[in-house]
């Protein structure tokens, strides 16, 4: 195939079938210029298969944001960072990285050239995050909506508060939500290891006091259903609600905190490699569950104490290799226990809205 028809077929494939009319216009007054977009810059760089399409597209989106004075270039580029599997989030972070080492005006005009893509597309904003100060340190959370009731979402060691983004985006829009980074995980600032689950507790509670939440439905991944189970026990006139996605306790089969994304995530789920199966990477590769391994061995004594008047719901993935269901059946009873298809234990993050269906939270 002649190095013009491969660059035309590259330039389509990211511009869903633009680029004929924009190599057209550069054609009309320069052939040269129109060749050389053809034949080299897509016939020959962008088709090569040293590096991914989508990761191209990210680097080429960097470089014009970081030259600057490349508005036009961006309009076409931001968009076909989309259409190889770039995540709106991705795009906003990158002109972040734009920053310290190109200048503010290039990252603010990078972020105004991304955003008009998204909202063009349809696309939503990253969510809203505010600051909460907690006993010798501060942590971060995303939150939406407002009123004394509401959800909290505590994510699993290793993740942070992002892995809840899909399932907040599906909630009914009237819903105070609330997912912050636990003690010890995400960008929580000066935020050391848990010294003890009662601490763990102490940040949950003064999350919910900071934002606003008298009552919540309490949300957990994994084995931070310890802090879910107990937070209830503490405060039960706070706590309207459990719901455990793949609890987990102690397995003597299995490593503490396993970091193979291969036993969190299905196999779709990491062949198609979209966001949720890169932030889950990027996490765990990161991972420090310092302080978090000992919440599997309470587990058992903190669900014990939740009040017989909170309600309770396990959601487990069909998929989910990691729990322990007999020891689930036992603990919670069957007829509290839902199984979500189409994931594994990592369920929110692989089927957001079907998981917020399960736990009773996206109706």
């Amino acid at each position: 195939m002649h190095r013009g028809e491969i660059g035309r077929r590259e330039f389509d494939r990211a511009t869903l079938g633009r680029g004929p009319v924009a190599i057209g216009r550069v054609r009309e007054a320069s052939s040269v210029l129109a060749d050389g977009v053809e034949q080299f810059i897509f016939g020959d760089v962008f088709s090569g298969s040293g590096l991914g399409a989508r990761e191209r597209e990210l680097l080429t989106v960097a470089v014009l944001a970081a030259i600057g004075g490349a508005d036009n270039q961006l309009g076409v580029h931001v968009p076909a960072a989309l259409v190889c599997g770039s995540d709106a989030e991705e795009l906003i972070q990158l002109c972040e990285q734009i920053a310290p080492y190109a200048g503010f005006p290039r990252a603010l005009n990078a972020l105004r050239a991304v955003r008009a893509v998204l909202e063009e597309q349809g696309l939503p904003l990253p969510l809203p995050v505010v600051e909460v100060a907690l006993d010798g340190c501060t942590t971060r959370a995303n939150e939406v909506g407002s009123g004394d009731d509401g959800v909290v979402l505590l994510h699993t060691p290793g993740l942070d508060r992002r892995m809840w983004r899909e399932v907040i985006r599906v909630l009914p829009d009237d819903t105070h939500a609330v997912a912050p980074d636990l003690r010890g995980a995400g960008t929580g600032v000066g935020a050391p290891a848990p010294e003890s689950l009662g601490q763990m507790v102490d940040d949950v509670i003064g999350v919910m006091d900071a934002c606003g939440l008298a009552r919540a439905h309490v949300v957990t991944q994994g084995v931070s259903a310890a802090i879910g189970c107990a937070l209830a026990a503490r405060v039960p006139d706070r706590v309207t609600g459990l719901g455990l996605v793949g609890p987990r306790v102690m397995m003597s089969d299995l490593p503490p905190v396993p970091r193979d994304l291969a036993a969190q995530m299905s196999a779709t789920a990491l062949a198609e490699d979209l966001w949720a199966a890169r932030y889950a990477r990027d996490r765990f590769a990161r991972c420090d569950a310092a302080g978090w391994d000992d919440l599997r061995a309470v587990l058992g004594s903190a669900l014990a104490q939740v009040p017989a008047h909170i309600p309770v719901t396990v959601a487990i993935g069909a998929n989910d290799l990691l729990v322990d269901r007999i020891w689930v059946a036992e603990a919670f009873g069957r007829e509290h226990v839902v199984e979500v298809a189409g994931a594994a234990h990592l369920a929110p993050l692989e089927v957001p809205r079907a998981c917020a269906d399960a736990l009773g939270i996206g109706v």
